[in-house]
């Protein structure tokens, strides 16, 4: 069944969107939504087969349940990012601060807590999609920039340190883009995720201490005194030297 509907959907245009949910009532309604706006919509209700789906299927976002039955949500985001750099917003019955901080740790780029409006799914996938607009033009090349021993190459998106690459989440890449293309501003919480997602982007803004954290750790940055993501404390967050 799964292979049937994912032939289908491969041949209509549109971004790819796998909604992994057991709740199939559920799910299929986020799919109708989607598939309003022009999405490939694929319904998928166990983890271990989204897995295996979503590696033919290629989807461009997944909408991932935390709480699956057998391989959970969690493991399913771990997997996903073995291959696939799609956009990952967890969806989960509870509403505590540990669900989210272990939701995002795995990589997930938002959240959403059920009961949701699927409107407003939609429509913050939609702003995680144009992302790529807001960081560079299309048919210009953005230069390389270089902190330190940190090179960013925006239209390659690729980073190195000290020569060597390090793997980031779109979203960590996206965060540091927007930083290192204006030195020496301050972003506020909500000023760094207007410049990755769009104006008018609804959530919760503390995401970004947890894309943050994420950020630094693989950038092998001190806490007490990082070089790369400055905290301007009571304010937000600016790139530093590198020094």
């Amino acid at each position: 069944m799964a292979s049937e509907m994912m032939d289908r959907s491969l041949r209509r245009p549109g971004y790819r969107a796998l909604v992994v949910d057991d709740e199939a009532a559920l799910a299929e309604v986020v799919a109708s939504y989607l598939e309003r706006e022009q999405f490939e919509a694929l319904v998928i209700g166990d983890g271990a087969e989204a897995v295996v789906v979503a590696r033919e299927f290629d989807p461009d976002v997944v909408i991932l349940d935390l709480g699956l039955p057998g391989m959970d949500g969690l493991e399913v985001c771990r997997q996903l990012h073995t291959f696939s750099d799609a956009y990952v917003v967890m969806l989960t019955a509870r509403d505590t601060e540990m669900d989210t901080i272990v939701g995002l740790t795995v990589g997930a780029d938002d959240y959403v807590t059920k009961p949701f409006s699927p409107g407003e799914l939609v429509a913050r996938i939609k702003a995680m999609l144009r992302r790529p607009r807001v960081l560079s033009s299309p048919g210009t090349t953005t230069p390389a920039r270089t902190f330190g021993s940190l090179h960013i190459d925006v239209d390659g998106r690729e980073v190195l340190l000290d020569g060597d690459p390090i793997t980031l989440t779109r979203t960590e890449f996206d965060i540091l883009a927007a930083l290192s293309a204006r030195p020496g501003l301050v972003f506020s919480r909500r000023s760094l995720l207007e410049a990755i997602r769009g104006e008018g982007w609804i959530g919760d803004e503390h995401l970004v201490d947890v894309h943050i954290g994420h950020l630094r750790r693989k950038l092998g940055e001190d806490a007490a005194a990082p070089r790369y993501v400055m905290t301007v404390r009571g304010v937000g967050y600016r790139m530093g030297t590198g020094r």
